[in-house]
C-alpha cells in the first residue's frame, strides 16, 4: 500500500441551520414572560427595533438595501420551521411562513383594542395587564426585599450578645438551616471555637429564646417543647407526648394514654394544642414570594364552539424604525457599517416574523388539544381524554419535537382554570366494557372523589377502590391504584384511618 498524498471528492449530506432559524425554534420552546425578556435584550442590541402599542408595521422582504442573492430562489415564500428542516434547507434566511397579506392573527381580540381601552382583557374579563392599572401603580412592586431568617437572628443576638458570646451565636445561627432547625454538633464547633462545651450550649440556649420560637431546635421534639414552654403548656404530661411523637404518628392512642397519665379528654385537649405549633418555624422569615403564574392562551366559549387567543399582555408589539433606518443609510458609511446595518434590518425583520409564526404555531396546537379534549372543557376532568404529543403532530402536520417546545412552559386559562399544556398529554387505560379509552387523569379523579367521600368509620382499601373503579367501567391493578393513590400525595387506608380518629379526637 503506497502512502502518498492525494486528493479525493466526496459528496455527503448534512443539516445546516443558521443562527436565525436556530432561534426561530428556540423562539417556540419560550413562554411569554421569557420571551419579554428575551424581546428586551434585543431592543437594546438593535437599533432598528422599536416596540410600540399601535399595530407592529414591517419591512417588506426585499425592501432597504440587502443583497437580493440572500434569498434562495428555490425554496417557496411559505416554507415554516418544519419544511426548512425536512427540505434540508436550513442554511437559508427566508422567511418564516407568514403571510402580510392576510390578516395579521388576532385583530378582533380584546388584546388588541386601542391604546387607550387595551389592559390585556383574557375572554374570561380578568385583568392580566401589568402592575400599573388603572387603579394606579402596584405598591408591592416597591417594597423592600423580606429579612432573612439568618438577618433576623443575627440583629437580636446582637442585641442580647456580646464578645466571645456573640461569636459563638453567630457561628450558631449560620448553621441554622431555613426551617430553624440546627443542623451543628456543638462538640465539634466547641472544639473549633476553642470554647468550652457548656458556654456553647448557654449561648444556644440564649439563641433558642428568640423570634421565632422553636428556633435553633435540634429536632421536632426539641423544636415543640421550645414552643409549648413559650406557651406556658409543657407540664409532664404534655412533656412526655412530645418525646413520644411516634407513637402518636402511629395513632396508638390507648398506649399514649397511659405513657401520658391523662384521659380521653385531656389527650384530646393536648393533640388539639400541638396541631397549633408550627414544625418549621424558620420559614415564615425569608420565604420566596409566591409568583402568581401568567397563562400564555385564553380559552372561552362561543356559541360556534372555542375562542382561543393569545396574552399579548407580555407580548411587546415591534416595528423596523424606518425613518432611522432611511436616516442612517443616506449617510456616508464605510463597508463594515452598511453591512452592519443590514444585518440589524435582516435581524429585525427575521425577529419580527419569528414571533408571528411562533404565535400562529402556538394557536394551531392549542387548537388542535381544545379540540381533542372539547369534553374535558365542557363537562370536567373526569372526560379528560389519552392524548399524545404524537396524535396532535400528526392532526396538524407537525413534527412532534415542535408540539412539545409549543407545550412546553405554557399555560392555558380558561373557565375550569389554569393548566398547563403539557396536563392535556395523558396516557390510557382502557375501560373493561370495550369502549373508549380513559385518561389516567380521568382516573385519579374519580379515585380522589371515591376517596373524599368515604365514611371515616369504614376507610376504602385499595382492593374496594379497584372493584369500585371496574363498576364505573376502569379495569385497572390494585397496583396502579395504590400508584395514583401516592402520587396525589394521598395515604393508605389504614394512614386515613388513623388520622381520621386522631381528627375525631382533637375535634
Amino acid at each position: 500500500m503506497a502512502l502518498a498524498p492525494r486528493l479525493d471528492l466526496r459528496q455527503s449530506q448534512s443539516l445546516v441551520m443558521t443562527p436565525q432559524l436556530q432561534q426561530a425554534i428556540r423562539l417556540l420552546a419560550l413562554s411569554n414572560l421569557e420571551i419579554e425578556t428575551y424581546i428586551a435584550e434585543e431592543l437594546e442590541k438593535n437599533p432598528l427595533l422599536e416596540a410600540t402599542d399601535n399595530a407592529p408595521e414591517v419591512l417588506e422582504p426585499g425592501e432597504g438595501h440587502l443583497d437580493p442573492s440572500e434569498t434562495r430562489a428555490d425554496l417557496p415564500d411559505s416554507a415554516d420551521t418544519d419544511a426548512l428542516l425536512n427540505g434540508g434547507h436550513g442554511d437559508t434566511d427566508n422567511p418564516l411562513d407568514v403571510d402580510y397579506g392576510a390578516e395579521t392573527f388576532h385583530h378582533d381580540s380584546k388584546a388588541d383594542m386601542p391604546a387607550a381601552q387595551e389592559r390585556s382583557i383574557g375572554p374570561s374579563g380578568n385583568d392580566y395587564g401589568s402592575s400599573y392599572s388603572e387603579e394606579g401603580p402596584d405598591f408591592d412592586s416597591f417594597s423592600a426585599p423580606a429579612m432573612s431568617l439568618h438577618e433576623h437572628l443575627l440583629a437580636q443576638a446582637g442585641s442580647a450578645l456580646a464578645g466571645h458570646a456573640l461569636l459563638i451565636a453567630t457561628q450558631l445561627i449560620g448553621q441554622i438551616d431555613e426551617a430553624g432547625y440546627l443542623e451543628a454538633n456543638l462538640l465539634e464547633t466547641a472544639y473549633r471555637l476553642n470554647a468550652p462545651l457548656h458556654e456553647v450550649e448557654e449561648v444556644l440556649a440564649t439563641v433558642q429564646t428568640f423570634d421565632p420560637t422553636g428556633v435553633g431546635a435540634r429536632n421536632l421534639s426539641e423544636c415543640l417543647a421550645l414552643q409549648a414552654k413559650e406557651a406556658d403548656r409543657y407540664d409532664p404530661a404534655m412533656a412526655r407526648l412530645i418525646d413520644n411523637l411516634e407513637l402518636l404518628g402511629r395513632g396508638a392512642l390507648p398506649q399514649l394514654k397511659r405513657v401520658c397519665g391523662v384521659d380521653d379528654e385531656d389527650l384530646a385537649d393536648m393533640i388539639r394544642e400541638l396541631r397549633a405549633y408550627d414544625p418549621k418555624p424558620g420559614l415564615q422569615y425569608g420565604a420566596d414570594v409566591s409568583q402568581a403564574v401568567v397563562p400564555d392562551l385564553f380559552v372561552a366559549e362561543r356559541n360556534d364552539g372555542w375562542a382561543i387567543e393569545i396574552n399579548n399582555a407580555t407580548l411587546p408589539r415591534l416595528l423596523v424604525n424606518r425613518s432611522y433606518y432611511v436616516e442612517l443609510s443616506g449617510g456616508q458609511h464605510d463597508k463594515t457599517s452598511k453591512a452592519w446595518l443590514a444585518d440589524c434590518l435582516a435581524s429585525a425583520n427575521w425577529l419580527i416574523k419569528a414571533l408571528d409564526q411562533r404565535q400562529r404555531t402556538i394557536i394551531k396546537v392549542a387548537s388542535e388539544i381544545v379540540k381533542q379534549q372539547d369534553d374535558f372543557f365542557r363537562r370536567g376532568v373526569e372526560y379528560l381524554k389519552p392524548l399524545t404529543l404524537k396524535m396532535v403532530a400528526e392532526a396538524i402536520e407537525m413534527h412532534e419535537s415542535t408540539v412539545s417546545r409549543v407545550t412546553s412552559n405554557k399555560y392555558l386559562s380558561c373557565p375550569r382554570g389554569l393548566y398547563e399544556l403539557k396536563y392535556f398529554f395523558t396516557s390510557g387505560i382502557q375501560s373493561n366494557d370495550g369502549g373508549e379509552a380513559v385518561s389516567a387523569q380521568a382516573v385519579k379523579s374519580h379515585i380522589r372523589t371515591l376517596i373524599a367521600a368515604e365514611n371515616p368509620k369504614k376507610i376504602l382499601s385499595d382492593d374496594t377502590l379497584v372493584d369500585m373503579l371496574r363498576d364505573k367501567g376502569f379495569d385497572i391493578a390494585r397496583r396502579t391504584v395504590a400508584k395514583y393513590r401516592e402520587a396525589m400525595g394521598i395515604g393508605s387506608s389504614v394512614q386515613r384511618r388513623r388520622q381520621k380518629a386522631l381528627e375525631n379526637r382533637a375535634a
